[in-house]
């Protein structure tokens, strides 16, 4: 295993996490996705801790906090040498204030999500999305209280827009307040959106990078087939939150064959590979339902893809510039003005 400092923390995460999403007690809120009961849960985690993972991740929503329970259990034994992400912010249940991230939801979710971890403290918490009906300051202000209170060691955000994570990050700082140590998002070759804006602005911050989904809820592992998405059963059926051009993904997969087949490896590998690659991204979180899947995906931080092959990956998956963001060029002073002239 590898492993690095996350974002401008002394705090040393392995290169490849452990997201405990699919776990579950018997939630049948989402079969496609909550599929690993207990017995499992304590296999896989065993396995990632004995491959040298120490950095595992949930959330208080996932199976209703189920998985919080179940990944809690797992880890107990080994508390001491391993750092724990849980997040708070969506809906959990129908209760009208078990919601958001409200200065209340806040202070009370933390303590449920202790509970449940069966832990003292939480390594970093995450806030697990935007919350327009709350005042930003008002959040802020919260995460800094169970900062204070030793609930919590760091603070993150997950899925927010750089615009807001960089108004927080100005909130905290002017106000003494904890600060944002890293984010949380959605990148893969399929979603490279977070190139446009929200990596420039956390370089600018000095902020760490953690990834969800690099394998795009599965569809990079190359298990998929046209035939299978259109089951009423798999997971992009009732789960997409995504959304990618399944043309350019099957495309994509296409060239990924190819690059496996050179270097004897699986597709799977290929794009969590490409991932780790990337110069703004710390740790990427892998998720398994059975133990063979988790030993190939553990084994893209050995793999080391080519100058060529990356190049190759890039063009296939290039998103196209939006203005104005960090990637939009325009033309330099010299054709600027021969453009100009009559």
């Amino acid at each position: 295993m590898q492993y690095t400092l996350l974002g401008n923390t002394g705090l040393v995460v392995s290169r490849l996490g452990f997201g405990a999403l699919t776990f579950s007690g018997g939630n049948t809120s989402l079969p496609s996705v909550y599929k690993v009961g207990a017995k499992l849960a304590d296999e896989l985690v065993g396995r990632a801790l004995d491959t040298g993972v120490n950095f595992f991740d949930t959330a208080d929503v996932y199976a209703d906090g189920e998985s919080e329970a179940l990944l809690g259990a797992a880890l107990k034994p080994h508390r001491e040498k391993v750092v724990i992400t849980t997040k708070v912010g969506n809906r959990g249940s129908r209760e009208l204030l078990h919601a958001g991230l409200s200065k209340r939801h806040i202070l009370w979710s933390v303590d449920q999500s202790l509970k449940r971890l069966g832990t003292d403290w939480i390594d970093f918490y995450v806030a697990h999305r935007e919350d327009p009906y709350t005042p930003l300051e008002e959040t802020l202000e919260a995460f800094d209280t169970v900062v204070r209170a030793g609930k919590v060691r760091y603070i993150g955000f997950s899925n927010w827009s750089a615009w807001t994570a960089a108004a927080a990050l100005e909130i905290q700082k002017a106000n003494g307040l904890a600060r944002f140590t890293h984010g949380q998002m959605y990148y893969s070759l399929l979603g490279r959106d977070v190139e446009r804006d929200v990596l420039p602005m956390m370089r600018r911050y000095g902020l760490g990078l953690t990834v969800w989904s690099p394998l795009a809820y599965g569809f990079l592992s190359g298990a998929y087939t046209r035939a299978d998405l259109a089951k009423p059963d798999n997971r992009f059926s009732n789960f997409d939150m995504l959304r990618f051009d399944r043309d350019k993904g099957f495309a994509l997969l296409e060239l990924m064959r190819g690059i496996a087949q050179r270097h004897g490896s699986s597709v799977a590998r290929v794009a969590i590979a490409w991932v780790l690659a990337r110069p703004s991204v710390d740790s990427v979180l892998i998720g398994a339902t059975k133990l063979d899947q988790l030993d190939d995906n553990l084994g893209a931080v050995d793999l080391r893809l080519s100058v060529e092959d990356l190049a190759a990956l890039d063009a296939a998956s290039a998103i196209t510039p939006i203005y104005p963001s960090s990637d939009w060029t325009v033309p330099d002073a010299r054709t600027a003005r021969s453009l100009a002239r009559p």
